[in-house]
């Protein structure tokens, strides 16, 4: 076992030695030196397993000097016991909070009391050593996310304090990005969370590889990432680094023979000009991210102070959403639908209507909101309920009479909405083909199954299906044949003020020629004027809808205009 004594006394140190070796060859190799530097020059240059360390030493006390020892990187395991001429129990608590791992008064030193000293250092240090190992495995466990091995969510906001305060000193400026995958719910739902796991290691993978070693790089939770980028130079950098990782987390992942597309959005802000406080800028950032999503995914946004007001506004009108379902609050109105051969009322379009309150917001503001937020499903339960108790009273003067419902494509992924309608449908007595599902061809830009599956199962079950402003945006020829699709709503901005014009009259004209040749039924929408509803009739149009023959109202209203104009059978 090798030894160091650090003693300036001469006696004290003969006498320590002599009590050493009468213990045994155990302490066969034993080093003196008299100072601090001494001492400090021997632990650089050899091992040891125990020091004997004085307390009253010339210059320096021991307390300074085992500070100065402990942090001597290669003094590993060693064992230290103060000595002191002292027998003071509150200098012999500080020794040991210093570093120590015993005291021994030197006027009680012998050789059995210095052997079990030196014994008991060595143990105390062992269980030091295991606890504070312990204790750093912990650590790691607290800081880091378990499936990718990134700093989370904790960690993350320590490293971002950081990185600004040294930004701080420095006075240059940090970048940080928030990203939130695309569409990974999706992939969750429907290929399960071990594919939901494996495709977020293989995306921390592929984002690695766009930073640097220096870019701290965190999983916030869920599916939500954050990079800190620390003193930029050129604001350019920050759009390469995250162009990089929009290609390369955009490209396809094959997992268990799955072709799977996940892409990601982000967010950035900058240090100091955006925020100068951490969690500001992560705020900052992640407002930027939610402007990505709402711009159409799969891009980059740079925060801006309109934003925020967005934002505020957007989780403004996100509460009242969910105070609105609570209280019961929204409110149903009927859009007629007539028919062009009997000029009768054969069913009408529920349509959904903010509580009058101020403010007041439209539809085209707070269903995109409900469906970013998932509280598109608790609204859309709610509309399916009471447009159809309603339906149910209105058949009781006409059977056929039919009730269109307007469904969006997060509630085509929802898989309780067959058997809410079914319920429904039970509940009231309701035939299905007296139903008709309103769809937008936004529900098939991705291609989703889960949404093909959940149409073609409302439609054996016998519910009709339309597509709603066909003509607009994304319509496609082949939709019409890939979905099971009975009913088409020609959209209203092929109609023009003061009757169609020649090229939207060739335009309706082809499109009901084509599409009634193909066996759907027409919907004209957006008629406004008589010119319009005579053209319309002219192209043997089925059914037209518009403010020529009524603008949506209560229910209550509806049935003084159902009284006027009489039901038919449609």
């Amino acid at each position: 076992m090798y030894i160091l004594i650090v003693d300036d006394d001469l006696v004290d140190r003969k006498l320590i030695k002599k009590m050493l070796l009468s213990n045994g060859d155990q302490y066969h190799n034993i080093t003196e030196v008299t100072s601090v530097d001494e001492g400090l020059f021997a632990i650089d240059r050899t091992h040891f397993d125990v020091i004997l360390l004085d307390y009253s030493m010339p210059k320096e006390n021991g307390i300074k000097l085992l500070s100065e020892m402990r942090a001597k990187p290669n003094l590993g395991n060693t064992a230290i016991v103060m000595i002191s001429a002292s027998e003071n129990e509150v200098l012999a608590l500080k020794c040991i909070e210093a570093g120590a791992q015993d005291f021994l008064p030197k006027n009680s030193i012998t050789s059995e009391s210095l052997n079990k000293a030196i014994l008991f250092a060595q143990k105390r240090f062992e269980a030091e050593q295991r606890m504070h190992e312990s204790y750093l495995a912990v650590k790691r466990m607290a800081q880091r996310d378990q499936l990718t091995g990134l700093s989370n969510r904790y960690h993350f906001e320590e490293l971002l304090k950081t990185t600004i305060e040294s930004n701080k000193r420095s006075k240059t400026s940090a970048a940080l990005l928030a990203l939130d995958l695309d569409n990974f719910k999706h992939i969750n739902d429907t290929l399960g969370h071990n594919i939901g796991d494996e495709v977020l290691k293989q995306v921390v993978r592929r984002i690695n590889n766009c930073l640097r070693r220096d870019e701290g790089f965190a999983r916030l939770g869920g599916d939500e990432f954050a990079v800190i980028i620390g003193g930029v130079a050129e604001f350019t950098q920050i759009g390469k680094i995250a162009e990089r990782i929009l290609k390369h987390v955009a490209e396809p992942y094959l997992i268990e023979n799955t072709i799977i597309n996940c892409g990601v959005s982000i967010g950035s802000a900058i240090y100091p000009s955006d925020a100068t406080e951490s969690a500001n800028l992560l705020k900052c950032a992640d407002i930027a991210m939610y402007r990505s999503k709402q711009n159409g995914k799969g891009r980059i946004s740079f925060y801006k102070e309109q934003y925020q007001y967005e934002f505020s506004r957007r989780v403004e009108i996100q509460n009242k959403i969910k105070e609105n379902i609570k209280n019961n609050a929204f409110r149903l109105f009927y859009q007629p639908v007539f028919s062009t051969a009997t000029n009768k009322v054969t069913g009408v379009e529920a349509l959904i209507r903010w509580p009058e309150e101020e403010p007041y917001y439209t539809p085209d503001e707070f269903i995109p909101i409900s469906e970013q937020c998932r509280l598109v499903d608790q609204l859309g339960e709610w509309v399916i309920a009471t447009a159809l108790a309603q339906l149910a009273i209105w058949q009781q003067q006409a059977e056929s009479f039919s009730m269109s419902i307007n469904i969006s494509p997060v509630q085509l992924q929802n898989d309780r909405l067959l058997a809410y309608f079914i319920n429904c449908i039970d509940k009231y007595q309701l035939k299905p083909a007296n139903i008709i599902l309103e769809i937008t061809e936004t529900a098939f830009i991705e291609d989703d199954l889960k949404i093909t599956n959940t149409l073609n199962a409302l439609s054996e079950k016998g519910f009709r299906i339309a597509l709603d402003d066909f003509g607009m945006g994304y319509s496609s020829i082949a939709h019409l044949t890939s979905y099971p699709i009975d009913i088409v709503k020609l959209d209203k901005s092929l109609q023009t003020n003061g009757g169609p014009k020649a090229k939207h009259a060739k335009v309706i004209e082809g499109l009901s020629l084509m599409l009634k040749a193909m066996g759907f039924a027409v919907v004209a929408e957006g008629v406004e004027t008589q010119e319009q509803y005579l053209f319309c009739n002219e192209l043997d149009i089925n059914h037209v809808q518009g403010f020529l023959f009524s603008k949506a109202l209560p229910a209550e209203e509806v049935q003084l205009l159902f009284n006027k104009t009489n039901l038919v059978n449609s």
